[in-house]
């Protein structure tokens, strides 16, 4: 789809293509951001720019870990955090370390493509399992689908593509489903959230910690939306703090930290974010987005779940054949992505990260659109 609308531009120009397919934050940084990044360029700290211990900067590791203790109600020591190159590099570490090949990997669907590829790295196969009609997790079916290879349940919260959050109720029903199955096994079930949009988040809403629900979880988070440094390439994943076998599970991250080739997270990234623990872009722009894309499409016809969180939107498509439907939109130069990608036939989705003028530009399109497929 980059290619596509770079192909697009090239044709009728950059300000008659409508790109939505790519999940790039266009809110800019805070300014903080930019100002601590001149006092850390500026700086002549020796050794600014050099390896560290395999698990991060220990100053980097504190001041998460302090921040985190209140924003998961848990006692979360330094030493259960590992700084990581993003939240792609957190599951990556975290696949190596737990998967043995042929272990399974359970998630909601619709989910983030690459997930496939993640759990495939490390010689394990993803099952994706359908949530609800309104995208909320189905336990029943996830109950279901837990056999003796299942290593991991993957969670994905506010989730990409659909923006739903996953109920505090619901973890807690999960986490017993877990708890159930780990004994009926006789191994570990692990609880992983994969969480980058987590504070991007609407109507007063929160997303519940895992850690209050399941023993055996871990987080992976990265500051790419909070801070619209997608491009900087740091996260980090937290280990619940009574998860069995921490020691092992600890050193296992480490070390695949190291041997999957990201050695260390960025050195000067890990010294920014020591001091924007809890910093974030405004939310109510991605609000504003929303609204009036939620407002526009429904009065055109087209389905939605509104969602709770993240930057997306995921509306059903007015013609079975999603894929279809997007050629469709191409036709007016509007780009989206087919549900089917991501594991949610029958769906589109629509990133609205992206400038006001291109939501305002491509209305007039989704309208005629959606009139034409309904008119066949």
């Amino acid at each position: 789809m980059f290619e596509e609308g770079g192909r697009l531009k090239q044709i009728h120009g950059a300000d008659k293509v409508y790109d939505f397919s790519l999940g790039n934050p266009n809110v800019p940084p805070p300014d903080i951001v930019r100002e601590k990044l001149i006092e850390l360029a500026k700086s002549e700290e020796p050794g600014k720019h050099a390896y560290m211990p395999n698990a991060g900067l220990p100053s980097t590791r504190a001041a998460m870990s302090a921040f985190l203790c209140g924003e998961y109600c848990v006692s979360m020591a330094q030493d259960r955090i590992i700084a990581t190159c993003g939240a792609a590099g957190g599951l990556n570490i975290i696949f190596k370390a737990l998967l043995d090949p042929g272990d399974e990997v359970i998630c909601p669907a619709p989910y983030f493509v690459e997930y496939g590829f993640y759990t495939d790295n490390h010689g394990g196969v993803l099952k994706p399992v359908p949530t609800k009609s309104d995208f909320t997790l189905d336990l029943d079916r996830i109950k279901q689908a837990i056999g003796p290879k299942t290593k991991v349940i993957l969670i994905n919260s506010p989730n990409n593509p659909t923006g739903q959050i996953y109920s505090a109720e619901s973890l807690s029903r999960l986490g017993g489903i877990l708890r159930e199955k780990s004994r009926e096994s006789g191994h570990t079930i692990y609880l992983v959230s994969d969480e980058p949009y987590r504070k991007i988040v609407y109507d007063k809403q929160a997303v519940p910690c895992i850690f209050q629900h399941y023993t055996n979880s871990l987080i992976t988070s990265s500051y790419s939306k909070d801070l619209s440094i997608p491009g900087e390439r740091i996260g980090f994943v937290a280990v619940g703090p009574d998860i069995d076998e921490p020691s092992a599970v600890l050193d296992a991250l480490t070390l695949a930290n190291r041997i999957l080739g990201f050695v260390n997270a960025p050195a000067i990234m890990q010294r920014l974010v020591v001091e924007l623990q809890g910093v974030c872009v405004d939310v109510n722009i991605y609000k504003r987005k929303r609204d009036r894309l939620v407002e526009a499409l429904t009065s055109f016809g087209y389905e939605l779940t509104v969602p709770g969180g993240a930057f997306y939107l995921f509306p059903r498509s007015p013609l079975p054949d999603d894929i279809q439907f997007v050629k469709l939109l191409q036709e007016e130069n509007i780009l989206v992505v087919p549900g089917t990608g991501f594991g949610g036939p029958g769906h589109f989705r629509i990133a609205y990260c992206v400038d006001d003028r291109i939501i305002e530009g491509a209305l007039p399109g989704f309208e005629r659109v959606i009139k034409a497929a309904k008119s066949k």
